[in-house]
């Protein structure tokens, strides 16, 4: 009869939505994270963009802490390894690939925080871990001084994205903090301060990939020369595990 509604189709005639997996979850999560920023990237958020409950995600990822993991795991496998296979100075290729591990953070401003803490333990960070162990290896770094320095090494990389990441923060705020720790600095008293004051200028120098290659040899070079003292020093227990 005309002028009557169509029957709604049938709950067996409607389209199946796909199966959620992991790695759906996980590529789904990726793409709010370019699109809306990590913020954005939720457990509530991420069911509404699959059509779901909150609830059924929690079978795949435990809490949003586990998937900000899983999405840094995901966009490690930017991170250029091919350095760790090259040849030349191992220092360098060591830099060249903690660079890239850092430009990748840069990409993803929110990221570079959440990575302070966050604990990923996808293939590709597993993959980064024994680039950077290949390399300490190939270098003569002792294997207990070396399960410690790569930790230490990615904490500097990801601390430095971190602190230049200006995320959702307002431009304008930012060179306002940026300018007022140089006032700061460049007027700290002699009297008072005299070491800031002799070197005000020079804390803010130094052009950002120089700084941080820098920083990486430097560290390199404090791992080449330290010992770790329970392992080295005395010959007690093993390293411990990442």
């Amino acid at each position: 009869m005309t002028g009557q509604p169509s029957p709604r189709p049938s709950r067996r005639e409607r389209p199946a939505k796909p199966a959620l997996t992991r790695d759906g979850i996980i590529e789904t999560a990726v793409a709010i994270m370019r699109a809306e920023g990590l913020l954005r990237v939720t457990m509530r958020r991420l069911a509404q963009e699959l059509d779901t409950g909150p609830a059924s995600l929690y079978v795949y990822v435990r809490n949003t802490a586990e998937l900000h993991a899983a999405v840094l795991d995901e966009l490690l496998g930017a991170v250029d390894l091919t350095p760790a296979r090259s040849d030349g100075d191992w220092r360098d290729r060591l830099v060249q690939v903690l660079t890239s591990y850092t430009n990748v953070l840069f990409e993803h401003p929110g990221l570079a925080r959440s990575a302070l803490v966050a604990r990923p333990s996808g293939q590709r960070y597993l993959d980064l871990l024994e680039a950077l162990l290949s390399l300490l290896d190939e270098g003569g770094v002792p294997a207990a001084r070396a399960a410690w320095a790569v930790d230490l090494l990615l904490q500097f990389a990801t601390a430095t994205a971190a602190e230049h990441a200006e995320g959702e923060k307002d431009p304008a705020d930012a060179d306002r903090e940026w300018n007022a720790l140089a006032a700061a600095l460049r007027g700290a008293s002699a009297a008072t301060h005299p070491h800031l004051a002799g070197l005000g200028t020079e804390l803010l120098s130094g052009p950002g990939p120089a700084r941080l290659t820098w920083g990486f040899h430097a560290l390199i070079s404090g791992v080449q020369h330290t010992p770790r003292p329970e392992t080295e020093a005395g010959g007690g227990a093993a390293a411990e595990s990442l």
